[in-house]
């Protein structure tokens, strides 16, 4: 009787955490895929939003890209200094 008492209060925990209603829709998602993956789990980790190891590629690119933004606003704003100065001319 105990046991059962916590089963149902962790279910209902699950329930009005939201957990029950993810794994519902994500498992239906599942279900109703025309071509089932090679792997339900790795399905369900990209679903769920686990986290892909990441690609030391992409790190590095990344990187390169926040690199980019900020030389991008240095032309940006040295643009605008030199624009100013234009004008007075």
């Amino acid at each position: 009787q105990a046991s059962d008492s916590k089963r149902e209060q962790f279910r209902q925990y699950l329930e009005k955490s939201g957990v029950l209603d993810l794994l519902t829709k994500v498992l239906v998602a599942l279900y109703e895929e025309p071509e089932k993956p090679d792997s339900a789990l790795d399905f369900l980790k990209h679903h769920l939003g686990a986290p892909a190891p990441e690609n030391p590629e992409i790190e590095a690119l990344r990187l390169e890209v926040a690199e980019m933004k900020e030389k991008y606003e240095a032309v940006l704003e040295e643009n605008k200094k030199l624009k100013t100065k234009v004008k007075v001319y």
